[in-house]
């Protein structure tokens, strides 16, 4: 056939025929198949047939004309063009040699599929998927299309989508000429993902540029709502650098809403194919694809990205009927990967007085922007929008984008970080924060807010004007200092950009935030759910959705926490702080008050090691073990090793260590190390018989200061008495003296060496193995540490 390809006949080397979607799928279809990739089958037409289409109807000089002359910052103009050209080219007539040729091809499909095939028929430009220029979601895509008629119809309804009012825009901000694009049309068979799930999938983290991970979007029924950002998706992180056959890496489960899924309808013409429907409360409150199949995309993803030698932006959808797992499309992922600096830019919120969020959301983009709101409910509305302003909108799809590029950040009710609006946000590289819920209501138009994209995963809107840094940090010279320079990181949502510093791994990684933030429910709550109070047990039982019950909830979300970290800075060591909440701390989480003593004194009483094998707690800390457990054998991240906090006495040590073993923790196996946070003074007193069980210290500066020089430092009354101090500095000086002599690691993760460059001086001076630092003090501190060794 002249004009048409199937897909075993086109390959990456025919994008200027296929474009750039069909010539991958060709590529895939021939070269992955054999490695247990499942690619639906179908056909291309060739640009040369669009080419054709438009001289036989001679339509050439009628576009040229009208775009000529086009301003296409005038939107009214931008859309009376674009409707123009698009109806001259939908009442066209379909060459006969051409409709033949694709007719035939449709019955040939048909024989491996049964007659009338269901297919989805797709653009694809040939200027489209190039590194630097990502054409996706430009042109429209026609799903559950069956029959001879309804796929010429269709057909000729994806031509006209090259002249939408986006795509005539983008081409012109990308300079590329309008007539010499041409365009492909790809007929796939459908993959009954109406009854199954479907999403999209990314072989790096579309934030960070972090390239050691597959981040998979899903949700139920037909994937367009996931790509338009109509539902907030399922969302998992899955760790490429362990991914074997032994290994289940997924370090990071967050359930979406999916309140809405596209089925099939009974009518198979274009526009009338799909329907929106709601989805249950019981499915909205279940993952839509299970571990196995998470594991099985990973897999899919690193084949598919292997093979192309680059980051790759993949579409998959799961079979309802069979099960089956197919890949429908791959294209290079034009963002993150084009990212090459020698330097960092981290923006940074003041924290003095940094308000309430009016409303949080996924956040795209590690950035800060400020502006006027611009809250519009309609596109039809969208010219309102002025440079600067922050649009607020519910959901964004391609016919915004030639206003999109004037806003400071765009804010969306509804949508993943995989969605539209998330997707031009990066190529703009503007701020944004999606799937909000109810930005549009919760926000006023005219008022200044902040969008702050740069405090992790999630997003902040604030009121007002508030102030922020924006700190470019050039890492392409620094040396490495002998010292080992770690970082002290509690948000697992940082923790693939901050990887990017120059450190050796996470010298502090407290168990407390990721209890904090992640799970937010009293362990023993999780534990004795059946006591709880009826209303406490509806909360509980909300936020534990998607597990299988609350034991599991704790585990898994704990460990998922702590793998993050670990994923991040793999194959550097991570040095995970076991939990020391203290009892007015925990108190505070959902149930707490239930389990809680009350202590006037709560900074010196019922914490740390002394919890562990306690009645009331060791349960408790057998799920914490559990979790690290799972973090260092299931997901293969044995860079994790173990810090005990407040350890009072040298048979409490012993005791803590016993415990450890019964849980399947033991020093040394599988190379397992295990410190002691040294914080208390007795622990500096007598180094030598602590060490004995440990593999080192981690010299814990805040709480040493306390108990060395008897001030809370809970209380604001007294101040004056720091680290500086000289009784302190005998403390650290003794400490660090026993690990040297005992040949025993010795590092320090207090505040201090973040805050007075002068200790940080004295600690070198006294021959410390390791500083752990926080972020934003790393570059700094670094550059100082080099100046004392040298």
């Amino acid at each position: 056939m002249q004009y048409v390809h199937f897909f075993s006949e086109v390959g990456i080397d025919d994008i200027e025929q296929v474009g750039g979607k069909n010539a991958s799928l060709g590529e895939m279809y021939q070269n992955l198949s054999a490695q247990g990739i499942k690619i639906p089958n179908g056909f291309a037409t060739s640009a040369d047939a669009y080419h054709y289409y438009i001289k036989h109807n001679n339509l050439q000089e009628k576009i040229a004309a009208i775009l000529g002359s086009l301003d296409t910052h005038d939107v009214n103009a931008l859309m009376r063009a674009g409707r123009q050209i698009r109806s001259w080219i939908l009442h066209a007539e379909m060459p006969e040699d051409l409709s033949s040729e694709i007719v035939t091809a449709y019955e040939k499909l048909g024989e491996e599929y049964g007659e009338y095939a269901d297919v989805a028929v797709r653009s694809s430009a040939t200027a489209e998927d190039l590194p630097g220029a990502s054409f996706a979601g430009q042109q429209e895509t026609y799903l559950n299309i069956s029959g001879r008629r309804n796929l010429i119809l269709t057909c000729k309804r994806v031509y006209a989508s090259l002249f939408t009012d986006r795509a005539i825009s983008y081409r012109v901000d990308k300079g590329f000429a309008h007539m010499d694009v041409g365009l492909s049309i790809g007929v796939q068979k459908m993959v009954r993902a109406d009854s199954g799930a479907s999403g999209v999938m990314f072989t790096i983290d579309t934030e960070s540029g972090f390239k050691d991970v597959v981040l998979i979007n899903a949700a139920w029924g037909l994937g367009e709502n996931i790509v338009q950002g109509a539902v907030n998706p399922d969302e998992f992180y899955v760790y490429k650098n362990t991914l074997t056959e032994n290994r289940r890496p997924i370090i990071r489960r967050q359930l979406g809403e999916k309140a809405i899924k596209m089925i099939y309808s009974h009518d198979t013409t274009a526009g009338l194919s799909t329907r929106n429907v709601e989805v249950s409360y019981e499915d909205q409150r279940r993952y839509c694809i299970d571990d196995d199949d998470v594991l099985q995309l990973a897999h899919y993803a690193v084949s598919i990205e292997k093979h192309y030698g680059r980051p790759m932006d993949i579409e998959w959808a799961k079979d309802g009927e069979t099960g089956e797992l197919f890949i429908l499309q791959a294209r290079p992922e034009t963002v993150q990967s084009e990212e090459k600096q020698s330097y960092q830019l981290h923006y940074k919120i003041e924290q003095k007085g940094k308000p309430s969020p009016l409303v949080v959301g996924k956040s795209v983009g590690r950035r800060i922007a400020s502006g006027k709101a611009c809250v519009i409910a309609d596109a039809s509305d969208m010219q309102r929008l002025q440079p600067g302003d922050v649009l607020i909108t519910d959901i964004t799809d391609p016919d915004w984008e030639p206003i999109m590029k004037i806003a400071s950040a765009i804010i969306t009710n509804r949508g993943g970080r995989t969605c539209h609006a998330a997707i031009i946000a990066r190529e703009l590289g503007i701020p944004a924060i999606v799937g909000c819920g109810d930005a549009t209501s919760h926000v006023r138009s005219g008022e200044d807010v902040t969008v702050s994209c740069a405090e992790g995963d999630t997003g902040y809107v604030y009121p007002g004007v508030v102030p922020f840094d924006e700190i470019k940090l050039d890492v392409s010279s620094l040396a490495k200092p002998k010292t080992r320079i770690m970082l002290n990181l509690a948000n697992p949502e940082v923790a693939f950009e901050t990887s990017a510093l120059p450190v050796e791994g996470v010298g502090l990684a407290r168990l407390e935030f990721i209890i904090n933030n992640s799970i937010r429910i009293h362990p023993r709550a999780l534990l004795e759910f059946e006591n709880l109070p009826t209303d406490m047990q509806f909360i509980v039982n909300e936020m534990i959705a998607g597990y299988a019950n609350p034991r599991e909830f704790y585990v898994k979300k704990l460990a998922e926490g702590v793998a993050m970290i670990a994923a991040a800075f793999y194959p550097r060591q991570v040095i995970v702080r076991m939990s020391d909440f203290k009892s007015n701390e925990y108190a505070s989480l959902i149930g707490g008050e239930l389990f809680e003593p009350h202590e006037e004194n709560p900074m010196i009483g019922f914490r740390g090691a002394y919890r562990y094998p306690s009645e009331q707690f060791r349960d408790c800390f057998q799920m914490e073990c559990e979790a690290i457990k799972l973090v260092r054998e299931e997901k293969g991240l044995d860079n994790v090793d173990i810090m005990i906090p407040f350890v009072r006495s040298v048979d409490e040590a012993k005791g803590t260590l016993d415990l450890l073993e019964g849980f399947q923790l033991k020093r040394g196996e599988n190379n397992l190390k295990i410190y002691l946070m040294c914080e208390i003074p007795a622990n500096a007193l007598l180094a030598k018989q602590f060490l004995q069980y440990f593999d080192g210290f981690s010299i814990g500066s805040n709480d040493l200061t306390q108990l060395t020089l008897g001030v809370d430092r809970d209380s604001g009354l007294i101040t004056g008495f720091d680290e500086r101090n000289e009784a302190v500095k005998v403390m650290m000086k003794m400490a660090i003296d026993a690990c040297n002599a005992e040949n025993k690691y010795v590092g320090i993760c207090g505040q201090a060496p973040s805050d007075f460059p002068e200790i940080t001086r004295w600690l070198v001076e006294q021959g410390i193995s390791s500083i752990s630092l926080n972020p934003d003090s790393v570059i700094d501190m670094t550059r100082e540490v080099l100046s004392i060794e040298e």
